[in-house]
């Protein structure tokens, strides 16, 4: 059984607040990659739902696509 809350919970919060703060695109990287990775790593299953969310910010997405998740 997945994480499904791990999104609402941890990622979204943490990418948002990157966002309103202004972060550079490395550092939306620097920080994000790391925990897309970690939340996977315990089982995230709804990395989609969170992607889709920041499909608009270039930064994040790459972050995602480092941890080999895309959006077709």
């Amino acid at each position: 059984m997945g994480w499904g809350s791990a999104g609402s919970k941890f990622f979204n919060p943490v990418a948002h607040a990157l966002q309103e703060a202004g972060a550079s695109d490395e550092l939306k990287e620097r920080v994000l990659t790391p925990l897309i990775a970690n939340l996977q790593n315990e089982d995230w299953d709804t990395e989609l739902d969170s992607l889709q969310d920041f499909l608009d910010d270039p930064a994040i997405v790459k972050a995602f696509a480092a941890n080999g998740i895309t959006w077709d």
